[in-house]
């Protein structure tokens, strides 16, 4: 079976790993309902403002035009990541939530942010 090529994304949206991130942006925002009413100007809004940040940097370095552009916005992306899987650890730790599934989401979308940003700096050479 030959495969076919993928088509070039022509929009951030047709990206997976922006889909994914998306997908755990919409999942952040859920699981933080769930926090207190005194967390609503403390770890829920830091853990949404962290899970934004990725699909945002994700869709922001699409548009860029250098290498060292795109790679930045998606090491911005896998920095925001991080900040979101400590928060995640904290409201486990704090009994606001229950992880398992979103820590799996989580780690899926830093696969695929590796992935492209490999890919992105690979096409340089």
């Amino acid at each position: 079976m030959v495969e076919k090529p993928l088509k070039p994304a022509k929009s951030f949206t047709d990206l997976i790993v922006w889909q994914k991130a998306h997908q755990f942006v919409l999942r952040v925002y859920e699981e933080t309902t769930k926090f207190p009413n005194h967390e609503t100007y403390g770890l829920r809004l830091q853990f949404r403002r962290a899970a934004i940040s990725i699909a945002a940097n994700i869709a922001e370095g699409f548009r860029k035009h250098s290498l060292p552009d795109k790679a930045r916005f998606l090491n911005i992306a896998e920095g925001s990541l991080e900040e979101c899987r400590y928060f995640l650890i904290l409201s486990k730790d704090l009994k606001y939530i229950e992880i398992d599934y979103t820590w799996n989401l989580s780690t899926e979308v830093g696969k695929l942010l590796s992935a492209y940003k490999k890919k992105i700096q690979d096409s340089k050479n």
